[in-house]
């Protein structure tokens, strides 16, 4: 067995489960935290605050006589409020003996209101937690203003390039360009053609100027866990032929793409590396991938898993704090759309259930984030941390959404399920969410 070549599999096993690692940690502390902070608020003592589970690794007991601690453990976490026999809050202690004042310091005295919200906190701190997020990352990248004027304009391997950064783009082949908002449509009006001629505003002038097609074969980002990803392609990567035919314009991939079903595609892509532009031939088979669309359900494509747009990069604007909050709300909510959609389309097997992603799959896509940069990486764990929050919510017993159906029914009821039917929903509620996590396991083993 050749142990040194396996070196380099091993390392980025252990990239990965450390990203996984980081990655979940975060996730899981800013969830218990939600529980803790407003279960304190609402007049809730919490024994207990642990980051993993397991032998216990660092503690310390704050003023108010709760543990924090960190296990050896680190997939996972809990708050363990007074009045739970377990961290699980499974099980409810016997209070019997403890005054009034004492029994409304519990999860088991409280009112129920107080209860309802310490649960639902937890999946709420996550949707907050993203949305925090997606608002920071709008912020700092700023958002494409009118007019559409180039910022910075990316390198090319063509000969013809004549706009420049700071250029604004008043017409591309004698047709005035429309606001942002409707440019897709219009260059997708455009001729597919190699050059095209520029009006643009240069220095207080007017000016003609040539240069390529506005949506070049450029990658402007690659797809984790996609097949261009394995084949080592990068933004700024700009793609000359597909199986020995020349392409000028990122609309002519698809078609290729599509046509392939799966089979290999050889592709010569030129690079920018130390101020030279280079070229290599990759090899990559095109995966079928079911994607959301807009007016609801799926479709299922080939794709290889790249974007692409402009060959210039757009002069930005920073948004105001409300667009940026309702543009992060509504990433957040189409994220928890399309995975309540999907897991629809999955159990009625209209798309493939391989989407269903377990923890080798969830670690693998954390390694792949982290190696894209930091910015990547923080915005996988913000839609993570949606997708926790989300499944935290279904009404599934042991998980939070299961506890806030009890407590609908002990609203509705005037008194929670009896403890026998409690400890049945449970046994049911840790059946299927086993067989949800060895499904999902199975899935990371064997799908391609």
């Amino acid at each position: 067995m050749d142990f040194i070549g396996l070196i380099p599999s091993f390392g980025n096993f252990f990239y990965s489960v450390v990203a996984f690692i980081v990655a979940l940690s975060v996730i899981v502390a800013v969830h218990e935290y939600g529980h803790y902070i407003v279960g304190r608020w609402s007049g809730i003592h919490a024994d207990v605050f642990s980051l993993g589970f397991g032998p216990v690794i660092y503690s310390r007991i704050d003023k108010r006589g709760t543990r924090w601690q960190v296990a050896a453990l680190p997939f996972g976490g809990y708050v363990k409020f007074a009045g739970d026999a377990d961290a699980a809050s499974v099980e409810a202690a016997d209070v019997s003996t403890l005054s009034a004042a004492e029994k409304r310091r519990t999860m088991t005295g409280a009112p129920l209101w107080a209860r309802a919200a310490t649960v639902a906190a937890g999946p709420g701190f996550n949707f907050v937690f993203s949305i925090l997020i997606f608002t920071a990352v709008m912020l700092g990248r700023g958002v494409a203003t009118d007019p559409l004027t180039a910022e910075t304009v990316m390198p090319l391997p063509y000969a013809v390039q004549q706009v420049e950064a700071g250029d604004t783009l008043l017409a591309i082949d004698g047709r005035p360009t429309p606001p942002l908002a409707q440019l897709d449509s219009y260059i997708a009006d455009l001729p597919l053609q190699p050059e095209m001629e520029y009006t643009v505003s240069r220095d207080g002038a007017e000016r003609v100027v040539r240069g390529p097609h506005p949506y070049p074969p450029l990658v402007n980002g690659v797809t984790l866990q996609s097949a261009a990803m394995d084949a080592g392609l990068q933004t700024g990567d700009v793609i000359l032929s597909v199986d020995g035919d020349p392409i000028f314009a990122f609309d002519q991939l698809p078609a290729r793409v599509a046509a392939a079903e799966g089979g290999t595609l050889s592709m010569e892509i030129w690079r920018m590396e130390d101020g030279t532009g280079t070229t290599r031939t990759v090899e990559m088979s095109p995966r079928r991938v079911d994607l959301p669309r807009a007016e609801g359900g799926f479709e299922t494509r080939w794709l290889i898993g790249i974007s692409g747009g402009l060959f210039f990069t757009p002069q930005t604007e920073t948004p105001g704090l409300f667009d940026a909050v309702g543009s992060a709300a509504g990433q957040t909510w189409y994220i928890a759309k399309s995975s309540v959609s999907g897991l629809y389309h999955m159990a009625v097997g209209a798309i493939s259930s391989c989407g269903l992603q377990g923890p080798i799959g969830i670690a693998q896509t954390s390694g792949a984030a982290a190696s894209q940069g930091g910015l990547t990486f923080i915005w996988f764990i913000a839609v993570l941390s949606t997708a926790v929050g989300l499944l935290n919510l279904f009404p599934i017993p042991v998980l939070d959404g299961g506890h806030l159906v009890f407590y609908a029914y002990e609203a509705i009821a005037g008194k929670p399920p009896s403890e026998g039917a409690l400890r049945i929903f449970m046994i049911i509620g840790l059946s299927l969410l086993g067989t949800l996590m060895l499904f999902a396991l199975t899935n990371d083993l064997f799908c391609p």
